[in-house]
């Protein structure tokens, strides 16, 4: 599966991973004032305007993983990384977000889609459990359908220095803070 090129080129070989990136639903709209990522277009400047539009149609509250919801995200995508064997580097489940740094022979694109539908499905189990565990299924409360935004990114990592950086700042450098 490798890389398009010119024809007059020979294929690039696959990449050794892919650093796979989401975020939660409704934690980084069009607009944000932190900028934002436009499909196809790039990155973006603030819009406040359109981040108010984006917000007016979210059709549930933003979703804030707890702990114990980002620790079966994890548990997830590495059971999912076993059973396709994919090689999983690191994986770090964040409040709103969360990376992924995998090797495989399949589109990025795939393997988010399904590392999103899985952990979908697990996170709404984990939901019903809770709800009958304090007697709330009687009241109909309503499963959350809305866990991640629509899209997220996947960079090629073609060497091992860009995985090694990669890896390290998925397992280590998320609660750094920037001087």
């Amino acid at each position: 599966m490798g890389r398009r090129t010119p024809s007059c080129e020979p294929p690039m070989p696959d990449p050794l991973a892919y650093f796979i990136t989401w975020a939660t639903y409704g934690t980084w709209l069009p607009g944000d004032v932190r900028g934002w990522v436009e499909y196809r277009r790039g990155w973006q400047i603030p819009d406040p305007v359109r981040e108010l539009e984006a917000l007016a149609a979210m059709t549930e509250d933003a979703c804030i993983l707890d702990i114990e919801q980002r620790s079966l995200v994890e548990k997830t995508i590495e059971d999912h990384c076993q059973i396709r064997k994919w090689t999983l580097h690191a994986v770090n489940c964040r409040t709103n977000h969360l990376h992924v740094v995998v090797g495989a022979h399949t589109s990025p694109k795939v393997m988010r889609m399904q590392f999103k539908a899985w952990c979908t499905r697990y996170l709404k189990e984990l939901e019903v459990e809770r709800q009958r565990a304090t007697d709330l299924i009687g009241q109909n409360l309503a499963v959350r359908n809305n866990w991640w935004a629509e899209r997220g990114s996947q960079r090629f990592i073609n060497d091992e220095q860009s995985l090694e950086a990669a890896t390290m700042y998925v397992k280590d450098g998320q609660d750094r803070r920037v001087a």
